[in-house]
């Protein structure tokens, strides 16, 4: 991420950054808390040593973040010594909370650069909306997606269509051309992998009398599919 947002915001450009506003924001937020303020990150990436104003334009969002911070308590060990160490791992001097519609639309017609992470985390709502079709048409901007685009989803097509000449995405009906660079982690993926997923049924005590594949890619589901059936399993 440190490579990606020193060479982005080296234009002046917005960051926009689709994320989920339950867990993915709050990791986000504790990595750029750590990109910003540790000598070694910035010794690698010099473009991150400028105070660069970052947004969290999600009520939802925030909300969340506001719960983390009082659940202290519950947090890991390094999170816990770094806020002992007067550094809290979820806020830094230049991290803002968009609260009303009133200041999202400033935010809108606000030049870069910035970073500003919104939902929704797959662009198929929330205030990312506004902001993609604000900025997604102007070169010197960048989206960085961070988490799964499943099928259907303006994030999808973002990341499809941006790999083709004159790529553009239609968003509530509106046809937006993709001259911002694009960008995808998957470093930052919550889901299982197809090996885990095997494992983690294998080790059911009473085996399981029916097994339902809802959630994946199709071809991936068929694949998963036919690994259970080869292990006696009953899936629909």
């Amino acid at each position: 991420m440190g490579e990606i947002l020193s060479r982005a915001l080296s234009d002046n450009g917005k960051v926009f950054i689709p994320a989920f506003a339950l867990g993915r924001s709050q990791e986000l937020i504790y990595e750029m808390d750590r990109l910003f303020s540790e000598p070694q990150w910035q010794d690698l990436f010099p473009g991150l040593t400028k105070k660069i104003p970052v947004f969290i334009d999600s009520p939802l969002g925030t909300e969340i973040t506001k719960i983390y911070s009082k659940l202290s308590e519950y947090w890991d060990k390094e999170a816990k010594e770094l806020l002992k160490r007067g550094d809290h791992p979820i806020d830094f001097d230049h991290l803002y909370i968009v609260e009303s519609h009133h200041h999202h639309k400033k935010l809108l017609e606000m030049e870069g650069p910035a970073v500003i992470i919104a939902g929704s985390g797959m662009c198929h709502g929330g205030r990312i909306i506004n902001h993609l079709k604000n900025g997604l048409d102007q070169a010197e901007n960048d989206v960085l997606f961070v988490g799964y685009q499943a099928h259907g989803t303006p994030g999808r097509d973002i990341l499809k269509y941006s790999k083709k000449k004159n790529g553009y995405v239609r968003i509530n009906d509106e046809l937006i051309d993709i001259k911002a660079r694009i960008y995808q982690l998957s470093a930052y993926s919550a889901h299982a992998d197809q090996k885990d997923l095997v494992e983690w049924v294998s080790q059911i005590d009473e085996k399981p009398g029916e097994i339902k594949l809802v959630h994946g890619e199709d071809a991936a589901q068929q694949t998963l599919r036919k690994i259970l059936i080869r292990r006696k399993y009953s899936v629909c």
